[in-house]
């Protein structure tokens, strides 16, 4: 839940004391530089304004922060979600007042909805002229009420070192969120003297109670018990760092994993017992295991409506615990047997001392059985696609571009059936490898998260894997790869359609067209936009292929540039991502590849 204010000017009378521990007068836009500085900050993506342009002032003279200029604030937002899911450090943002922050605002929706820790900086009009309409003036503190998890309206420039420390604890205790700091111009350039706060204890963003003891023990009880389990894990695996407690209660138990595509790469999936990710779109051999459970592990996850389907149908046998460090999670979207409100990486590192102390050998032989079952599954129903002769699957590209990486590269993509097949066909084996916005589902997320990935991570391979509408909504920030020197490449699988729309309207809508196709309607034939000349004339090299003989030397060429690179990859626009569960359907409407079909469940055309 939002929570907001305005700050207010110190209280008078200061101590004796006190002063003697209070700096020398310092402006407001300095004291805002000096506060990131001393949160850690070395990078921040701002695109400068009337409203802001003492805060840049004060930005050219830090010697510890890297600013890196967008070609536009959503773009720069985006970089600072691409950062921040890199590293696991805030990543923050600024821009002027009025249009500049409104265009944050999809950013900033996206890193609520995927709890990624982010601090958005704006500029506002003079504290005299806040409400009256002023040049650019929006109140960015009331739009933006409802996706961050703390707002503040800086009314005196005293109060700014500690708003930025509190606005990077909040940002990054608890479930991570973020946090907006508005800026009028006059506090910008009034002076103060200051204290610099020592530690935050901010009533409402502390860290949750040590998970319960009963409850843990519980849980064991519950697997000693259990005969089909499956573990069910999320985003909140990769924010806590529990990848490797998760890796070892899992070998301990024996128990398949699972994971939602916001936590894909907690647990590698070249592992005998990853089952990859479930939901709409991930594996059948997951969705069925899930539907025919007797016991659903779900840690750190939220129980999306991609994943569930149908909900009230969602692990229908099974016993369901939820460990998430967010109340308000637990039992929202699905009644659950055991909540457990807990750091997730502290509830595992706890249950693995207390397998350590019992007799637990016999539990991955008991599962044996289940496993095999699954590992049927696993074998009859395999992400697969059928080839058009002379044409270039999308699945091919992803495929060999994990062959040519080892999976080792960081993937981010923008938002369609090309994000879908990443996730596919793509094979993740570390956490902050895949970043896609998968709550919001904001097209234009690809490339620029892959700028601030790669400015965060220089020495990894970034690669956005994009489709031609996502591509082109963000398609200015190839000027701030080749201006800022960041190497990071892209791979546009083009079919000239809104893809997954046209997917729905092929199964929904009887192939009814509304308004997906991206090309030149009056030349259907002509590839339209044109991208080789568009990466031109941002001087990034890029280059068409059209052939499947042509996918892994273009592929090769991409991996050795040393600037941005551009890879334009034109597919059918007829390609299905399947299989596919159709909204608020469940297992049993599952949709395959026409070469599964065997002894597949009911199919389903028809919406849910």
């Amino acid at each position: 839940m939002s929570k907001s204010k305005t700050s207010s000017k110190p209280a008078t009378g200061t101590s004796k004391a006190a002063k003697s521990r209070l700096g020398p007068a310092t402006m407001g836009c300095d004291l805002l530089v000096q506060a990131l500085e001393h949160a850690g900050v070395d990078t921040i993506f701002a695109y400068p304004g009337g409203a802001s342009m003492m805060l840049h002032q004060s930005l050219t003279r830090s010697k510890k922060i890297r600013t890196i200029l967008p070609r536009h604030e959503q773009g720069g937002a985006f970089m600072a979600e691409g950062y921040a899911r890199a590293t696991g450090k805030v990543g923050v943002v600024m821009a002027t007042s009025g249009p500049g922050a409104t265009n944050l605002v999809t950013g900033i929706a996206d890193a609520y909805m995927d709890s990624v820790p982010m601090v958005a900086i704006t500029g506002q009009v003079p504290t005299t002229a806040i409400g009256r309409g002023a040049f650019q003036e929006t109140d960015v503190f009331g739009v933006t009420l409802p996706i961050v998890k703390h707002s503040y309206l800086v009314m005196h420039p005293g109060d700014i070192p500690r708003i930025v420390a509190e606005a990077f604890h909040i940002a990054t205790t608890g479930r991570p969120g973020p946090v907006v700091i508005d800026i009028p111009k006059d506090v910008q350039k009034a002076t103060a003297q200051v204290t610099w706060p020592a530690q935050m204890d901010i009533p409402g963003f502390h860290r949750p109670p040590a998970p319960d003891e009963v409850a843990l023990h519980e849980i064991l009880g519950l697997i000693e018990k259990a005969e089909r389990p499956v573990l069910y894990v999320g985003g909140g695996i990769i924010t806590s760092g529990a990848e490797a407690d998760l890796l070892k209660f899992a070998r301990a138990t024996g128990i398949p994993v699972t994971t939602t595509l916001m936590g894909v790469g907690c647990f590698p999936e070249n592992d005998p017992q990853s089952l990859k990710w479930l939901g709409m779109h991930g594996t059948v051999y997951a969705n069925y295991a899930v539907d025919d459970s007797d016991l659903l592990l779900a840690f750190g996850v939220r129980f999306d409506d991609r994943v569930t389907g149908k909900v009230s149908e969602f692990a229908k046998k099974a016993t369901i615990v939820h460990i998430d460090i967010d109340a308000s999670e637990l039992n929202k979207n699905k009644v659950v047997h055991l909540p457990v409100l807990a750091d997730v990486r502290l509830a595992l590192k706890n249950l693995n001392q207390l397998l350590s102390k019992r007799s637990h050998s016999h539990l991955p032989k008991r599962f044996q059985k289940w496993r095999e079952k699954i590992e049927g599954w696993r074998k009859k129903y395999p992400f697969s696609y059928t080839n058009i002769p002379g044409r270039i699957m999308p699945q091919q590209v992803i495929q060999e571009l994990c062959e040519l990486t080892q999976g080792e590269a960081i993937i981010t993509t923008g938002v369609g059936q090309h994000q879908m097949w990443a996730g596919q066909f793509y094979d993740f084996h570390h956490p902050r490898s895949f970043l896609t916005s998968a709550g919001l589902g904001a097209m234009g997320y690809g490339y620029p998260a892959a700028v601030g990935a790669k400015v965060a991570c220089p020495d990894r391979e970034v690669i956005d894997i994009d489709g031609d509408g996502s591509f082109l909504m963000n398609v200015q920030e190839l000027a701030t790869a080749m201006a800022e020197n960041i190497p990071a490449k892209a791979i546009i699988i083009n079919n000239q359609y809104l893809g997954m729309v046209v997917q729905w309207e092929d199964r929904f809508f009887s192939s009814n067209r509304g308004h997906t196709f991206l090309g030149d309607p009056k030349d259907t034939q002509k590839i339209f936009p044109d991208y080789l000349p568009i990466c031109q004339g941002f001087g990034v090299p890029a280059e068409r292929i059209t052939k499947p003989e042509e996918v892994r030397p273009a592929l090769q060429r991409l991996l050795a540039s040393k600037t941005a690179y551009v890879l334009d990859v034109m597919v059918p626009y007829t390609e299905h991502v399947l299989p596919m569960i159709p909204a608020g359907g469940t297992v049993k409407d599952i949709i395959l590849e026409p070469m599964q079909l065997g002894d597949a469940p009911l199919q389903s055309e028809v919406p849910g």
